[in-house]
């Protein structure tokens, strides 16, 4: 039995980070490939990723909004609002997830980093500083009546385009807002 010679360029594996690397851009922030299997036509798959590229830093927004509130809420109903901060958080968090995957289906790139998004969303910048819980509320069904709106105007797009797929993340969208401005509005009444 013959043994096969062992080639000069055989490497082995390794999981030992390569540090430094740097590489061109696989795909430019705003753009769609050509790749992916939708029957849309590219400038409404464009179109559809922009504007979820825009409810994506949205609710990103939102998402850290209620971490925020829950690392720094104080008073008489911190361990309810401390609580349900929390939750909200983890429910954003999907969203936001469910959101980026769509956009990658979509041929398009996610917004993913805090700078992108900071420079993106339309939901007003909290000062750093602790605010009482009735302006942290307050802020928070701001966000929400401002992702809320944006879901309806990507319903209208998904529904004019035909993309049922598109039209369930403003469903989903909507479903989880509106639940969440729903408890922070009773309880904005109770603080």
């Amino acid at each position: 039995m013959n043994k096969k010679p062992v080639s000069g360029n055989s490497h082995k594996a390794s999981a030992q980070p390569r540090f430094h690397q740097s590489a061109r851009e696989l795909q430019a922030f705003g753009t769609v490939t050509s790749m992916q299997p939708l029957q849309l036509d590219e400038p409404v798959r464009l179109e559809m990723s922009e504007q979820l590229n825009q409810l994506l830093a949205d609710t990103m927004t939102l998402r850290d909004l209620y971490k925020k509130s829950h690392w720094q809420v104080a008073g008489p109903t911190f361990y309810q609002l401390h609580l349900l901060f929390d939750k909200h958080f983890g429910e954003q968090a999907e969203l936001v997830d469910t959101i980026a995957e769509r956009i990658q289906l979509l041929g398009g790139v996610a917004i993913a980093m805090a700078p992108d998004v900071a420079e993106q969303t339309k939901v007003e910048r909290p000062p750093i500083d602790r605010e009482e819980p009735p302006v942290q509320l307050s802020r928070l069904l701001e966000a929400h009546e401002l992702i809320l709106r944006e879901c309806h105007e990507f319903a209208k797009l998904a529904d004019d385009a035909g993309d049922d797929g598109g039209r369930k993340i403003p469903q989903e969208q909507e479903d989880h807002q509106d639940h969440q401005a729903d408890g922070q509005h009773q309880l904005e009444l109770n603080v």
